[in-house]
């Protein structure tokens, strides 16, 4: 409890943090930060622009993907469903099913 509170008056202290601020490791941690925000600032800018330009493309070439990937899915469940052993789905009693 002591030493939270004498971490809390000496944070407020504008005089400590004015020193801190140039302190050399105080500079290098801000430095990379600033690096690290800005890279990832420019990665997300990069992935939004081939975004766009996959949507932008042919036309109704992102339509035609989407519409692919339905087809595959919907087939591929069809066909787990019929090759799964036991009941169909919906002929199973839970515990709250009449006899």
């Amino acid at each position: 409890m002591f030493l939270r509170r004498l971490l809390a008056v000496l944070l407020h202290s504008p005089r400590l943090v004015e020193r801190l601020s140039e302190s050399r490791p105080i500079r290098r941690a801000a430095q990379l930060t600033a690096f690290a925000l800005l890279q990832a600032q420019l990665r997300g800018q990069g992935a939004a622009r081939r975004l766009r330009g996959l949507a932008a493309g042919p036309a109704g070439s992102l339509g035609r993907r989407v519409a692919r990937f339905r087809d595959t899915f919907t087939q591929e469940l069809r066909r787990g469903l019929r090759e799964r052993p036991g009941s169909p789905p919906g002929s199973q009693r839970g515990p709250g099913a009449s006899p």
